[in-house]
C-alpha cells in the first residue's frame, strides 16, 4: 500500500510536471471545487459535481498515460499512434463536456428556484 501511494504521487508529480492540459483541468477544478463550497447546493447535487470533478481529472491521467506510451514505443507518425491520442482527447473532451452541462444544470435548477 504504501509503495502504490508512492507511486500515485509519483504519477500525479509528473503528470502536473509535465502535461499543460492536465495542470489546466487541475486548476479548473480546483476552482470549481472551491466555488462548490460556497455556492448553495443541495448536497446530491454537489456529490455529483465533486465525482465529475474527479472524472475529469482521472480522464485526463489516462490520456496523459496513453499519450506517454505512445510516444515511448516511437516518435515517428504512424496512423494508429494518431488514434490512440485522438481518442484519449475525445475522451477528455467528453468528461469536460459532461462537467460543464452538469454545472450549468446545476446552477439552472438551484437559482431558478429562487426566483
Amino acid at each position: 500500500m504504501i509503495n502504490a501511494a508512492g507511486y500515485s504521487k509519483d504519477g500525479l508529480v509528473a503528470a502536473y510536471q509535465n502535461e499543460a492540459a492536465f495542470r489546466q483541468v487541475a486548476w479548473l477544478n480546483s476552482i470549481l471545487l472551491i466555488a462548490l463550497i460556497f455556492l448553495p447546493f443541495i448536497m446530491p447535487i454537489k456529490m455529483i459535481l465533486v465525482f465529475s470533478s474527479f472524472f475529469s481529472l482521472i480522464v485526463e491521467l489516462f490520456n496523459t498515460g496513453i499519450e506517454a506510451s505512445i510516444d515511448h514505443t516511437s516518435t515517428e507518425r504512424h496512423p494508429l499512434a494518431k488514434i490512440g491520442k485522438d481518442v484519449g482527447s475525445a475522451a477528455q473532451l467528453l468528461a469536460l463536456t459532461m462537467l460543464f452541462l452538469l454545472w450549468m444544470m446545476a446552477l439552472y435548477t438551484t437559482f431558478i428556484n429562487f426566483y
